[in-house]
């Protein structure tokens, strides 16, 4: 099962490697500093790889979601896209960090591609909203796709205008900006809603996700 590979592979080496120092996940060679750089492609038992950084609110329900996609080979919850270096889960929640809750998602590129990850991502999401994503408010809750070279850039935006023009959502709140230093978060964070399935499955209910991401986009 993937979830059993979630801290294998690439994902696994960067983790140990870094730490909690964190990690850019970009194209440059790895090189031990404050903001290490592994590849943004690797192997994982011997398939190809890539990766993607996309923040949904909460990291457990954004992990639990990619978990079901087909060509997702492993996913670690983390913190991107702010200021302060080696944040604890207590300084991002708190809000003064100008982090957000992130998912490092790693995927084999020849089951899956980038912009059906994005298209997926749209869906599981409340896109209408700033600083927020369901009942969790705060700009440590927004949602943001962080992309790592110009290809992914593209697709990203591509894909934000084609929403818009199609009118199914009134406005695109979604922060879209290059990918920057990932922090891992506390390894009881990683498989939350394995590990804690009676918690995590009352908090998702309680907060509204799955209603809301219905009365956006449909389903059943």
């Amino acid at each position: 099962m993937k979830n059993k590979l979630r801290l294998t592979g690439f994902a696994a080496a960067a983790v140990l490697a870094f730490g909690t120092i964190g990690y850019v996940v970009g194209a440059q060679p790895a090189k031990p500093a404050a903001t290490p750089t592994p590849a943004a492609s690797s192997q994982v038992a011997g398939a190809p790889t890539a990766t993607a950084i996309l923040a949904g609110g909460c990291f457990w329900c954004v992990e639990s979601d990619f978990d079901k996609l087909p060509g997702v080979i492993a996913t670690v919850s983390g913190y991107t896209a702010g200021r302060t270096r080696n944040p604890t889960y207590e300084q991002v929640s708190a809000g003064g960090t100008g982090h957000t809750e992130a998912v490092l998602i790693t995927y084999d590129p020849t089951k899956i591609g980038y912009q059906q990850l994005i298209e997926y991502f749209w869906r599981h999401i409340d896109p209408t909203v700033k600083d927020r994503q369901f009942c969790d408010v705060g700009t440590q809750y927004r949602s943001g796709i962080y992309w790592q070279n110009e290809d992914e850039r593209r697709i990203v935006e591509a894909s934000r205008d084609a929403l818009l023009k199609s009118g199914k959502l009134p406005r695109i709140h979604t922060e879209i900006a290059a990918a920057t230093t990932f922090y891992p978060a506390e390894e009881y964070h990683q498989d939350y809603y394995i590990k804690n399935p009676i918690r995590y499955n009352y908090y998702r209910s309680s907060c509204g996700r799955d209603n809301r991401v219905k009365e956006i986009w449909g389903g059943k």
